[in-house]
């Protein structure tokens, strides 16, 4: 072997990372460096072997989509969490010599890099927390405010009305027609109201807030919808509010990206306690995929509820199937 080569392969294999390829039929060609972590096996397990069949069976598909995904001409930029380890993933075409496609992959882990990003996840969360209390201020303005001195005027007119009503019947008519626009007012406040802080949560219960979340997605969403609460289950009020605000950022993600036909809300009580899934049958995404996923305000925004009420959030998707949202409040929650 050429010295050349020979010095390509010792830094390839001493590599702080670990790199791979993967033939047509998703056999890994060659690896070198450790695959433990990454992949989940050792390079002794993988080398020569499909990666459907050696790999777990949690994984595998994933893997094997991206490989494919690679094997196509994609190039794919991932982002990884194993344990508290985060790595960056690529995961690209190769063409031989002779022609011949291949997956390759390129990992290495980034944990030290992460501390910049933090601050900047830390400083998009404490926007929204101020966003949330400007929402919440806003809204008692426009019920306590706004809503009682619309319902004041409304009554005002009621007495005018009387008053005027054997005097000038024509005058009577348009006081009328007034209250009518006012009325519709007043509803156009309490929908917004509402909207930017649904307090029906705290007042109704999370299934009667659901269901109303329902009926203004209908206004813009052709397809299936359904909610699913377990009556029987008690719900911390702040806790409630914050499976809504999920479950409302994951109904949106839905309809603006997954093209779906049907979409589910399932509260229910399991062995590790509540939990509420929003699945849709849409197209799916990769959510280690930095730029082919849907890692943006919505997902933040998801987090950060989770966050504050001590619930466990964790996202699956397929291309195939869909994503589901699913989002746990632990038995000491």
């Amino acid at each position: 072997m050429p010295e050349s080569e020979s010095l390509s392969e010792m830094l390839l294999e001493q590599s702080p990372g670990c790199l791979w390829l993967v033939r047509e039929d998703l056999v890994f060609e060659r690896i070198w460096g450790s695959t433990d972590t990454v992949l989940g096996k050792p390079v002794g397990a993988l080398s020569g072997n499909c990666a459907l069949d050696v790999l777990e069976a949690a994984v595998a598909p994933a893997w094997c989509s991206r490989f494919a995904r690679a094997l196509a001409g994609e190039n794919l930029y991932l982002r990884e969490r194993f344990g508290n380890a985060t790595w960056y993933i690529s995961v690209f075409p190769v063409r031989g010599k002779d022609g011949t496609r291949y997956s390759g992959g390129m990992a290495r882990e980034i944990t030290p890099w992460k501390s910049a990003e933090q601050e900047l996840r830390n400083t998009v969360l404490s926007a929204l927390k101020a966003q949330d209390y400007e929402r919440n201020t806003l809204s008692r303005f426009l019920h306590d405010v706004v809503g009682q001195n619309l319902t004041a005027l409304g009554l005002q007119l009621d007495l005018a009305r009387m008053d005027v009503e054997s005097i000038s019947p024509e005058t009577c008519l348009r006081i009328t027609e007034i209250q009518k626009v006012l009325e519709t007012i007043m509803e156009q406040v309490r929908e917004y109201s509402y909207h930017l802080n649904p307090s029906a949560v705290e007042r109704a219960g999370l299934r009667s807030a659901l269901d109303r979340l329902t009926v203004h997605i209908r206004g813009r969403f052709a397809g299936g919808l359904r909610v699913n609460v377990d009556p029987s289950l008690k719900i911390d009020p702040h806790i409630a509010s914050a499976l809504y605000h999920i479950a409302q950022e994951a109904i949106e993600n839905a309809v603006q990206h997954s093209s779906c036909s049907t979409i589910e809300i399932a509260v229910k009580s399991t062995r590790n306690g509540v939990s509420m899934e929003v699945r849709d049958n849409g197209r799916g995404f990769d959510p280690a995929d930095i730029l082919g996923g849907t890692r943006g305000l919505g997902l933040l925004s998801m987090e950060h509820y989770a966050a504050q009420a001590g619930l466990d959030l964790s996202i699956t998707s397929d291309k195939k199937t869909g994503t589901t949202v699913r989002a746990v409040v632990p038995e000491t929650a």
